[in-house]
């Protein structure tokens, strides 16, 4: 299952934030789908996930300018 989460136009630290509580309310192993147009979310939202224990499963650059993240929360198979 995954999740589709939209946090352009927000700027740091919100997209984490957003992020946490999302993870908050899906099942262990569930992915979701992000995509954040601020710059510093290429470098928040490994970090965020390397220390909460999430795994960030990919991270691409969009089209248009955007970045498009899919994390799956920790703890599923």
């Amino acid at each position: 299952m995954t999740t589709d989460l939209d946090t352009r136009g927000l700027l740091c630290p919100l997209p984490v934030l957003k992020l946490r509580k999302m993870l908050g309310r899906i099942e262990a192993g569930a992915e979701i789908a992000m995509v954040a147009d601020d710059p510093a979310a290429r470098v928040d939202v490994p970090h965020f996930c390397y220390e909460q224990g999430h795994e960030l499963v990919s991270l691409e650059d969009g089209d248009d300018g955007t970045l498009l993240f899919k994390v799956r929360k920790r703890g599923g198979a």
